[in-house]
């Protein structure tokens, strides 16, 4: 079995759930944020919606270096925006996906920052942990702001305590 199979079948499945949470990022609260070190609401779901970008940035290259500028991170200013670059992110992971092999998934990738290596490891241990173990951690996150201003949270791997009837 091709190992990209099962992660495109993953990330069809994670991508749906984070895209109920995301429709239910209010516009007008964007700009808050839950304590002085957290990042904002609109900052912390364009994280969100753009991580599967990074299946295309692991399965591409062999490495990322931040200090190169390269790259250039996506900030939405309105739900209807921030979910057209989640669609857009997920359609652009499954298709970097759909033509990798078992062999090039095995190939080594790194995470740098200049002369500093972040970490060096398989290209799909980073799909693993950096695209999709990444997202559910920062969809959860998204989970609690949304609750601390009572939005209704949607069910991830089941009904929430909003879906129970």
């Amino acid at each position: 079995m091709n190992l990209n199979k099962a992660l495109i079948g993953e990330m069809q499945h994670e991508a749906a759930s984070t895209r109920k949470m995301l429709e239910r990022v209010p516009n007008d609260k964007l700009g808050w944020k839950p304590h002085e070190k957290s990042m904002t609401l609109g900052k912390l779901a364009t994280h969100v919606s753009d991580l599967p970008n990074w299946t295309g940035f692991t399965i591409n290259a062999d490495e990322l270096d931040l200090a190169s500028g390269a790259f250039k991170p996506f900030l939405a200013t309105s739900t209807v925006e921030l979910l057209k670059h989640h669609d857009e992110s997920v359609a652009g992971a499954i298709a970097a996906l759909e033509s990798v092999t078992n062999e090039q998934l095995m190939e080594m990738w790194t995470l740098r920052m200049g002369d500093h290596v972040i970490f060096t490891m398989p290209k799909v241990q980073v799909l693993r942990n950096m695209v999709f173990s990444h997202m559910v951690h920062h969809r959860g996150q998204l989970s609690v702001y949304l609750r601390m201003l009572d939005v209704p949270v949607p069910g991830m791997y089941g009904p929430s305590a909003d879906d129970a009837r």
